[in-house]
């Protein structure tokens, strides 16, 4: 029977258990109820139309013929925005519809609402809109040269020119540092535009409620910045703007922007009817940023004995037409170009920039995962160049607790970047031959042994945990305890959940601190305080922070009232509840003019050992084994975090060996899984995981954040492993057969 005082130290389904998912056999079975499934009395459809053109000015707009078709409710413009014209994570300055210019294909130009998802469709196609093309920008070398048109000729940000932010690193004396380098070795490295690819195409429910505000369901992952922006754009008050989370099919980073919230809004507010707007796939591509494409060019420099003297780097992320989070992507870029290692001088200089190509944003590494394959890339180079193994060159330079990055911050915590790469390397290689579907070209049995080479390769990667740069950041849960049925159930109401499984750790955390066995986990919503965004790799520090501190609360309180059964103190008392804030250490912006400051919370670490067959007369490719090893502080959930590790790893895989947004001129040549590829079970390899378990001082229960870090060194892993295995550059991901067979790169 549980007690009203004290921890549980022995709870069936706690901290630290392998506990099933509550949400896991409703969506098994397919019950489970996503954004796109929600239905109101009175439903209409919303639809938007979008630019067709990457460039151009609107110079003509009708509605009329729309509002004429039978069954359409509703057709809005920009003048149409009853609040703010614009909105935006970081900066406001993507309209909520197009006024006067158009900057990228795909951009919402006019919103419909119809009693009928192909009447919508139809009135969209009887809108007369004229444009005239302009000149677009599209190459992110033009950008950051000053060259070419302006795609924001008034930037709100009071800035001029297409540059969105230059971050400047210098630690040491760099110049010094070169002069006494024995082996110098650089190389220019390129990452295609990647997409998140989540299957649950964008969603949402606005219902109109009879205060003049809006009740909001929606596919998100901050909820209470989506709402500041709505707030502005709709001319609201908080209190009239509430939004509930509703089912989410993947984010990773995809769903932090605005896409359907304020367009469905403003469509109910106008009708007076429940409004569903849900995205198509082709839709869905142009309908959320996407991974910033990169140029990076690297130049490292070591002694005879493979000690690294310095590096410098030159990272161009492409931000596309609009700011979302490039300034800081590419921050986070720039803060770990010199990779998990313990380089004393660096000299590094990131760059985001506008162009008239697709938006890009938030991707799970955030930045990280672009510079660590420029990193990991050119650290082979100089190995082949010192004749060394390459995971030698890494072990003998790898960080450590107490390391300086170019930032100037210390390495406080664990930091056993040595320990998972020497790990990997004792790990038995697999047999020629083994693995799941056979030779490269898998089940369609293209490849009968010919011309197969082996490849293996390996690499480290590092990123922040949680926001960096001063960033004040705060999780709010709520936890309360009743009866219900004679027994003790607990409810909790925090963070949005994304997949990524905060609802199973919130539920563990509730059972450890409280010794109750049922726990209800409560939609996320805004009757709440913020639980901030389920990005970053934050979510279970921050918020699990948050849910154990209402959970000790609620302790004091049950303590103060006595000692006896829960059960029997909640008969009398009725149900008890807490709420708490929860907030990490202080962190600190870096100076523009060196990039110095303690910017970081924690530090994760992650490595991979990618070994794989290549056809080299076909450019097939197999991965055969992408053998992981992770720190993860403690691992809350095993089987969960092996499945984050999982997830990371089979996205890396993607970026180097089949996925990117093809952009050509600045308009889309694959917005479809038919063409946009991402690995199947076919594709996926046997991943063998090596759990590290180093408690972090800093952190509730030790833990650290685990979803980002395989996503770093998965990518650059196998583009070593496909290097060692040829024998070409391979200077870009994702890969192409082409690559390989073009017997000139080598």
């Amino acid at each position: 029977m549980s007690t009203a005082t004290g921890t549980a130290t022995a709870v069936r389904d706690g901290v630290g258990a392998s506990t099933a998912r509550p949400d896991g056999r409703l969506k098994v079975k397919g019950d489970f109820a996503y954004s796109s499934d929600l239905r109101a009395e009175g439903m209409v459809w919303g639809a938007t139309l979008r630019s067709p053109h990457p460039s151009a000015r609107i110079v003509r707009l009708d509605t009329t013929a729309a509002l004429r078709l039978p069954g359409v409710l509703a057709v809005l413009t920009h003048e149409d925005v009853p609040g703010q014209a614009t909105y935006g994570m970081k900066v406001s300055d993507q309209p909520v519809l197009a006024a006067d210019h158009v900057r990228y294909q795909g951009e919402p130009v006019a919103l419909v609402a119809a009693d009928h998802p192909e009447t919508a469709r139809r009135a969209l196609a009887l809108i007369d809109i004229a444009y005239e093309e302009r000149s677009a920008l599209t190459d992110p070398e033009d950008a950051v040269r000053g060259l070419g048109p302006l795609v924001h000729e008034a930037r709100v940000d009071g800035r001029h020119g297409n540059v969105v932010r230059h971050v400047r690193i210098r630690h040491g004396d760099v110049a010094a540092a070169r002069a006494e380098a024995d082996v110098i070795v650089s190389g220019t490295y390129e990452v295609g535009m990647q997409d998140q690819a989540f299957l649950g195409p964008e969603s949402g429910l606005a219902i109109p409620a009879e205060d003049g505000g809006v009740d909001v369901y929606v596919s998100t992952q901050w909820l209470h910045d989506d709402q500041h922006q709505m707030c502005a754009a709709l001319g609201l008050p908080p209190e009239k703007v509430r939004l509930t989370l509703s089912g989410v099919g993947g984010a990773f980073g995809g769903r932090e922007d605005v896409s359907v919230q304020i367009h469905a809004a403003m469509l109910a507010l106008r009708t007076g009817r429940p409004v569903k707007m849900s995205y198509n796939r082709e839709e869905s591509f142009y309908g959320h940023v996407h991974r910033h494409p990169a140029r990076m060019w690297f130049e490292h420099g070591a002694t005879r004995e493979g000690r690294l003297v310095f590096v410098r780097a030159r990272l161009l992320f492409d931000g596309g037409a609009y700011t979302s989070t490039s300034q800081v992507v590419i921050a986070n870029g720039s803060y770990f170009a010199a990779g998990a290692y313990d380089v004393p001088h660096a000299e590094i200089d990131g760059y985001s920039v506008f162009t008239n190509n697709p938006p890009c944003g938030a991707m799970r590494g955030f930045g990280a995962v672009q510079s660590c394959y420029g990193v990991e890339s050119n650290l082979d180079k100089l190995a082949r160049e010192l004749g060394m193994e390459p995971v030698e060159l890494r072990v003998r330079n790898a960080m450590t607790t107490g390391t300086v990055l170019p930032t100037g911050q210390a390495v406080d915590g664990p930091a056993p970047a040595g320990e998972l790469l020497e790990r990997l390397r004792a790990r038995p290689l697999p047999p020629v031959g083994e693995g799941p579907f056979g030779n490269p070209g898998g089940l369609n049995n293209t490849s009968h042994g010919e011309g197969i080479r082996r490849g293996v390769g390996y690499a480290i990667g590092v990123k922040a945990i949680g926001f960096s740069g001063g960033v004040d950041d705060r999780s709010v849960a709520r936890v309360r305890l009743a009866l219900n049925g004679g027994e003790p159930v607990a409810e909790v109401h925090t963070a949005a959940e994304c997949g990524q499984g905060i609802v199973t750790v919130q539920t563990q955390i509730v059972r450890t601190e409280l010794g109750v066995e049922r726990v209800v986990v409560l939609p996320a919503d805004t009757q709440v305080g913020d639980a901030g965004s389920s990005s970053a790799s934050r979510i279970t520090w921050m918020s699990g922070g948050a849910v154990q501190g209402a959970c000790k609360a609620l302790r004091e309180r049950i303590t103060a009232l006595g000692e006896r059964p829960l059960a029997e103190l909640l008969a009398e008392c009725g149900p008890l509840e807490a709420e708490y804030e929860y907030a990490h250490r202080r962190t600190f912006p870096v100076d523009d003019e060196r990039g110095q400051g303690d910017a970081h919370i924690a530090f994760a670490f992650a490595a991979h050992r990618a070994v794989v067959d290549v056809d080299t007369e076909l450019g097939l490719v197999k991965v055969v084994e992408l053998a992981t090893a992770q720190d993860v502080g403690k691992a809350m959930n095993p089987l969960a975090v092996q499945g984050q590790i999982e997830g990371g790893s089979a996205q890396g895989l993607g970026l180097a060996v089949m996925e990117e947004l093809r952009v050509e001129g600045g308009r889309v040549l694959n917005p479809s899984f038919t063409d946009y590829l991402i690995p199947t079970i076919a594709d996926m390899p046997h991943v063998p995981i090596d759990l590290l378990e180093l408690p972090h001082p800093d952190a509730p229960y030790g833990l650290n954040g685990v979803g980002e870090p395989p996503t770093l060194s998965s990518t650059p892993a196998i583009a070593n492993a496909l290097r060692a295995a040829t024998g070409l550059e391979l200077a870009k991901v994702p890969v192409r057969p082409e690559d390989i067979t073009d017997m000139e790169g080598r």
